[in-house]
């Protein structure tokens, strides 16, 4: 099993453990880009064209609340690929 895919099953799971920056690699991996606040900020925003953008704060370990968010994406995207 991949990083990747070790990093995807704890998404699922909702593990409460879970880092910034592995949310970030997953997020990347999917085609979203990190864009960083203008000014001193603790929140990080993902953009990807055509999906809605996700906003993440970049405390360690990331709330159970933001990755529910990312899998919910996650989930969204599996669901427009299959429509293909």
């Amino acid at each position: 099993m991949s990083k990747y895919e070790k990093q995807l099953e704890r998404v699922q799971k909702l593990d409460e453990n879970l880092r910034f920056d592995e949310l970030k690699a997953i997020l990347e991996k999917i085609g979203y880009e990190m864009r960083g606040p203008s000014g001193s900020s603790s929140h990080m925003t993902f953009r990807k064209e055509e999906s809605p953008p996700i906003t993440i704060p970049t405390h360690e370990p990331v709330k159970k609340v933001y990755v529910a968010m990312v899998k919910e994406l996650l989930e969204r995207e599996e669901n427009d690929e299959e429509d293909y």
